[in-house]
């Protein structure tokens, strides 16, 4: 589900205004918050997360298990937010 650049700006600008929906505390990505992003991206489609660790390569790392464990693509990251996109299921 790769997106193309022009994909991802588009993407990127709909979920500027957004607020975070999703925040990863001090356990990572626990089974938990797995669960509730799979839900917030049944709904939502595009979403925002808010990671509270610190380290740079750590907050890459949950970024990218997220969004291999729920089937979406990263987006976007800067800084502690990165924004996440699935497709919307055809069943819903």
């Amino acid at each position: 589900m790769a997106l193309t650049g022009k994909q991802k700006k588009e993407l990127k600008a709909r979920a500027h205004h957004l607020k975070p929906v999703i925040r990863i505390g001090q356990k990572g990505v626990t089974e938990a918050v797995v669960r509730e992003t799979d839900l917030a991206l049944d709904t939502h489609e595009l979403i925002k997360v808010h990671i509270q660790q610190g380290d740079r390569t750590a907050r890459d790392a949950s970024a990218k298990a997220l969004a291999e464990r729920t089937g979406a693509e990263c987006v976007h990251q800067i800084g502690k937010t990165f924004v996440l996109y699935r497709k919307p299921s055809k069943n819903t």
